[in-house]
């Protein structure tokens, strides 16, 4: 019997047949990087606070670096007041009172919970901070008048928002 091919030839061609078999797409090394790209983007996007952009507000400019920190936001606009988003007050409201407080703001503002202040004296709390947005033609006296009010409330430090001027101040 005559054979075309030996045993150990028609062997090797078995084997090369089958590691000729395309194999699949790999996807573990993939979907690695996609995750470790996920995470520092995640990361990295909560560095920044970005304060909510109301098309009603005019910020007025400054030259100040300092970024504000997350805290209540008192928004005026042209025809209200909102505390975190929510109408509080509108403005001819708080504008007609005598007093040196706007009730309805305060009773808002007295939500917040009441912490120790650090570095004071003992048993001295506070409701932390706020910032308020005014549009830049809100009269002062309306300013003057929330500003009262919060500190009424007991917030240690309120803060204006306002737009910075590029090359303004030195970071």
């Amino acid at each position: 019997m005559i054979r075309s091919a030996s045993i150990r030839s028609q062997r090797i061609s078995r084997r090369l047949s089958r590691s000729r078999k395309t194999t699949g797409l790999n996807l573990v090394s993939l979907m690695d990087i996609f995750t470790i790209l996920v995470f520092f983007l995640l990361v990295n996007s909560s560095q920044v606070e970005v304060l909510p952009n109301a098309k009603e507000l005019v910020l007025p400019e400054s030259l100040s670096t300092d970024k504000p920190a997350e805290q209540v936001l008192l928004m005026i606009t042209r025809d209200a007041i909102l505390v975190n988003g929510r109408r509080v007050s509108a403005l001819d409201t708080a504008t007609s009172g005598d007093s040196a407080v706007i009730p309805t703001l305060k009773a808002e503002l007295l939500q917040a919970p009441l912490a120790p202040v650090v570095g004071g004296t003992p048993g001295q709390v506070s409701r932390g901070d706020v910032n308020i947005m005014a549009d830049k033609d809100t009269p002062f006296q309306l300013i003057k008048k929330v500003m009262a009010t919060c500190t009424d409330a007991k917030f240690s430090r309120i803060s204006l928002a306002v737009v910075s001027k590029p090359g303004g101040g030195t970071p």
